[in-house]
């Protein structure tokens, strides 16, 4: 018994650790061909960190820049989102607490000479994707578009479950007149989670 105890209780030490372990520091350098993004963020904050992002390969005219974001990043990725074989920039930022909120904040280049933001909308503010919307996101860029993948869950606020289902949101960068370039859902889909 005392020997089941130890081993539950190292598993609960394991998984803490593991969870923290996800958001360590950033720093990294990302190229398509010569051109890219080098990213450096602590993560050190739950709630709140700055990110430093220099261009890679760009024109003299390209600068660093450097913003806040609300809560940690998990991971960056590069690709051609936009087709116009340069390439642009994705980071995967989390909400402080355990239910695993995801977002994204996109970045452009602009003829490798400067780079601009790309929008990414809030799911809350979506009527049909929002439905059953608990968090626990997972990202990631595939062939130029962007996957975002979730537990869905009951609508019921008094008693929120698991459903089995999965939803699956594909979005594609798009210009967008007033906005600039944007996030925008293409496609989505849900399937029995295995």
């Amino acid at each position: 018994m005392k020997q089941q105890l130890t081993i539950l209780f190292i598993g609960f030490m394991t998984f803490g650790t593991t969870l923290n372990a996800q958001f360590r520091k950033i720093d990294t350098t990302m190229k398509i061909g010569k051109a890219g993004y080098k990213v450096v963020c602590s993560n050190k904050s739950e709630t709140k960190n700055n990110v430093s992002i220099a261009p890679i390969g760009f024109q003299n005219t390209a600068r660093d820049v450097m913003f806040e974001v609300k809560g940690r990043i998990l991971k960056a990725e590069v690709d051609d989102l936009n087709n116009d074989v340069f390439p642009d920039l994705v980071l995967y930022i989390y909400e402080p607490g355990d239910k695993g909120k995801g977002s994204v904040v996109g970045i452009s280049s602009i003829n490798n000479e400067s780079f601009a933001p790309i929008g990414f909308p809030d799911i809350v503010n979506d009527p049909k994707l929002r439905i059953g919307y608990a968090g626990f996101d997972s990202f990631l860029l595939m062939e130029g578009t962007l996957m975002r993948r979730f537990p869905v869950y009951t609508s019921d606020s008094a008693d929120v479950k698991p459903t089995g289902m999965m939803r699956q949101i594909q979005y594609k960068v798009q210009r967008d007149e007033k906005e600039g370039l944007k996030f925008k859902p293409v496609r989505s889909y849900e399937y029995a989670k295995q």
